[in-house]
């Protein structure tokens, strides 16, 4: 990771990861890089997501593939100073810099997931990790999952990937205008 001073904690990437809406899996093959948005939800150190059984990920995810997973948390721009204080910084060609890194800029959150993609063959891991995936997007559907896994578990496959690595980075500025560099978490 290039800019180590916004390195942020395993901790603060799990948080990420459960937090974010998707993930981006990213797989080479043998043409070129091939990536795709996906629901995702992660049990301890595996991520679980599903698919059809049939498609470009069902033919490139046989093989205990190598994955790249990125989450995107939040994002925000961030307003640091008053139109004021901006007008007044337009006119001090020595506060460029500034305008670039604490204006024009973006408050984010981001987690990077490495490790192998398996198919899951058991049948009770399966319906785990349904149910975990059901729990995350369609909670308040959760009494009609029983009967959606007795017409659907046959047509679903079911992937999961250990986590082998975890790097989490976070830009964010403080009450004062002040980014929060080097994992610092206080608000």
């Amino acid at each position: 990771m290039r800019r180590t001073d916004r390195e942020m904690d395993r901790e603060f990437g799990i948080g990420v990861i459960d937090s974010s809406d998707y993930g981006i899996v990213s797989v080479n093959n043998t043409k070129n890089a091939y990536s795709v948005p996906l629901s995702i939800v992660r049990d301890e150190n595996t991520l679980y997501f599903h698919s059809g059984k049939q498609g470009t990920k069902t033919e490139l995810f046989l093989n205990d593939t190598n994955a790249t997973v990125v989450f995107v948390g939040k994002t925000h721009i961030p307003e640091n100073f008053t139109k004021d204080e901006l007008d007044e910084m337009s006119h001090d060609s020595s506060k460029a810099v500034q305008f670039i890194s604490q204006v024009f800029t973006t408050e984010f959150e981001s987690a990077i997931v490495k490790g192998k993609i398996s198919k899951v063959t058991e049948q009770t891991e399966k319906i785990s990790a349904l149910r975990l995936i059901c729990e995350k997007y369609t909670p308040s559907k959760m009494e009609y999952f029983d009967i959606a896994i007795k017409a659907g578990l046959d047509k679903t496959n079911i992937y999961s990937i250990e986590i082998e690595e975890l790097t989490a980075k976070r830009k964010k500025y403080d009450g004062f205008g002040k980014e929060m560099k080097w994992g610092r978490k206080d608000e």
